[in-house]
C-alpha cells in the first residue's frame, strides 16, 4: 500500500518523514497533549528517530503503518499527525490523529480524521477503530465527525469506537 500526499480542503497530508522532526516537535511540545495519551514531548533528536522508524514501515508484513503530518495551506505549517495501522489483510485500520495546542478548536482533527477515513475507505478497508479515553470529549467529537460511534469494548482504559466502511 503506497502512503501518498493527500488532502482535505484546508490541509495537505504529507507522509511522514524524518525532516518533519524539528517543525513537529515545536508542534507537539505541550504538555497538554499528553493528558489523555501519557508521556512527554519528545525532543526533536527523539522525534527523529521515531519518525525515521515509522517511515521504514512495519517490521510484521502483515502490518502497515501509514503515517502523515497535517500542513495547514494558509498558514504553510504543519499542524499535527494521523495515523493509520492497518492489519488483518488490509481489512482493519486502526486510527489516531493529534493536533498541536495552539491550532485546536477549529476542526481541523475533525477534518483530518474525515480524510483519513475516506483515504481508507478507497484502499477497500472494511472496519475503522480508534482507541479513546472516556474523558477526552474532543477527540470523541473527531471520532464522532469521521463516523465512528463507541462500542462496549475496552482496552488499556479506552472505549474502543469503531466504523464498518461497508457491510
Amino acid at each position: 500500500m503506497d502512503i501518498e500526499l493527500t488532502g482535505t480542503a484546508r490541509l495537505d497530508l504529507v507522509p511522514l518523514s524524518a525532516a518533519h522532526a524539528a517543525e513537529m516537535a515545536t508542534v507537539l511540545s505541550s504538555p497538554s497533549l499528553h493528558t489523555f495519551i501519557g508521556g512527554e514531548p519528545l525532543t526533536p533528536d527523539a522525534l527523529r528517530t521515531r519518525y525515521e522508524r515509522l517511515a521504514a514501515g512495519s517490521p510484521d508484513p502483515a502490518v502497515t503503518w501509514c503515517n502523515w503530518v497535517l500542513r495547514l495551506r494558509s498558514e504553510g505549517c504543519l499542524v499535527g499527525t494521523v495515523q493509520a495501522t492497518i492489519t488483518e489483510a488490509g481489512s482493519v485500520a486502526e486510527i489516531a490523529w493529534v493536533v498541536g495546542a495552539p491550532w485546536q478548536g477549529r476542526g481541523l482533527a475533525s477534518e483530518a480524521a474525515q480524510g483519513l477515513v475516506s483515504w481508507l475507505e478507497e484502499q477497500d478497508v472494511s472496519t475503522i477503530v480508534a482507541h479513546i479515553h472516556p474523558d477526552h470529549r474532543a477527540s470523541a467529537a473527531v471520532a464522532t465527525a469521521a463516523g465512528l460511534t463507541p462500542t462496549d469494548e475496552w482496552q488499556d482504559g479506552e472505549i474502543r469506537w469503531r466504523r464498518a466502511t461497508r457491510p
